[in-house]
């Protein structure tokens, strides 16, 4: 996959954030892992930033201080904490609102900004949800 990165990148990148992200990161990695085990782990961009992909990509987490452009927006980023963004955010049920839109189409976000605003139980059927739509996307084995 083009940009992609190992784990270890991965690994090396949550070693340079400030210690409060790296915390919310490895947290919300380890979640990831446990609810989607299916899942590969894949680091996309310069930043290797974790995203998790089966049939599609199901969702990533995202640390402010990883950017696009340095100094884009650092401020507002870091103000909003560490994202968790799921891929078809559009097609979850989002019934209590936690996902943001934030005036994108299908991609919404949830974010943290310490270790007690992470709700487990939450994230956890959250993600279990978007392993299921993800399995809508499972490519049809014919049959002979």
């Amino acid at each position: 996959m083009p940009g992609s990165a190992r784990t270890a990148d991965i690994d090396q990148m949550i070693a340079t954030l400030p210690r409060d992200e790296a915390v919310l990161v490895k947290r919300l990695r380890a979640l990831i892992t446990e609810c989607i085990p299916q899942a590969t782990e894949k680091g996309y961009y310069d930043q290797a930033l974790p995203f998790y992909t089966r049939n599609r990509l199901i969702c990533f987490i995202w640390p402010p201080s990883s950017a696009w452009e340095p100094n884009a927006n650092q401020e507002k980023r870091k103000a909003k904490g560490v994202a968790l963004g799921f891929n078809q955010g559009n097609l979850m049920a989002n019934e209590d609102g936690v996902l943001l839109a934030e005036g994108r189409k299908q991609v919404y976000m949830m974010y943290f900004k310490k270790l007690d605003d992470i709700d487990e139980q939450q994230v956890r059927a959250l993600l279990f949800e978007a392993a299921l739509i993800d399995e809508q996307f499972a490519k049809k084995k014919k049959k002979l």
